[in-house]
């Protein structure tokens, strides 16, 4: 993932992604035309309270189909694990996995996710499942968006076949959405959203003016004001 942008600008624009509800973003987007931006719904994180943001590290794999031979051959090449991606990470990242349709075996696990953690990564969206529940949920700061827990162990099974490349995910509204790296991914209770990073400037600002307006409503709301004459004033419903 390239930018010309520092580290320090990099956090200060993930704390304020950080900040917003996925409904106002694609909102925002779909103002925009960009409706379909919105990964398939079954993949969410592991604790409903749980939300995060970060620019895309993005990882393609497959199952994998070598022999044991080849396998033992390849542990120390880093481009076929987790270990080679962790090389990709940088502060305010996102790692998002497109597993080529393998649903079973663990594409990520308690010690991987330490590591991509102590990196700067928020956390990981998987076309999959992650192993290790109780450790991922336990990382401070770490947040695994995914479709299912599992105790299969992914080496053997499964592999990396290609980082920070244009991939496809699930999607709800369309086939497949696409995520580049360096685009933003935020994730919470209702799901998961990619915004591409040509409009992401504008859709964060439009979002957080969308966020402050609903502050506002609210704020009136609780203090006594009706809806109607909230909704007249603020326009949010």
């Amino acid at each position: 993932m390239h930018s010309d942008q520092s580290v320090d600008e990099i956090l200060a624009l993930q704390q304020r992604w950080d900040k917003l509800r996925i409904a106002n973003i694609y909102d925002v987007l779909d103002a925009m035309g960009y409706g379909n931006q919105v990964i398939d719904l079954n993949i969410r994180p592991l604790l409903p309270h749980q939300h995060m943001a970060g620019r895309a590290v993005t990882v393609r794999g497959a199952r994998d189909l070598r022999t044991a031979a080849d396998v033992q051959a390849d542990q120390q090449q880093q481009t076929t694990s987790f270990i080679g991606v962790g090389e990709l990470i940088r502060p305010g990242s996102v790692v998002v996995v497109d597993t080529g349709g393998d649903g079973w075996a663990g594409k990520f696990g308690e010690m991987t996710s330490w590591r991509m953690k102590q990196q700067g990564a928020m956390g990981v969206v998987i076309d999959g499942c992650i192993r290790d529940y109780l450790g991922v949920i336990a990382i401070p700061g770490w947040t695994a968006c995914v479709r299912g827990t599992t105790p299969i162990e992914g080496a053997g099974r499964w592999r990396v076949h290609a980082t920070n490349v244009s991939i496809g995910m699930p999607g709800t509204l369309a086939e497949a959405v696409r995520v580049d790296p360096g685009d933003w991914v935020i994730g919470g209770a209702d799901g998961v959203i990619v915004v591409p990073q040509a409009i992401a400037m504008d859709v964060l600002v439009k979002a957080e003016e969308m966020e402050a307006k609903e502050q506002a409503m609210r704020t009136d709301m609780a203090a006594g004001m009706s809806f109607a004459d909230a909704y007249a004033k603020w326009g949010r419903a």
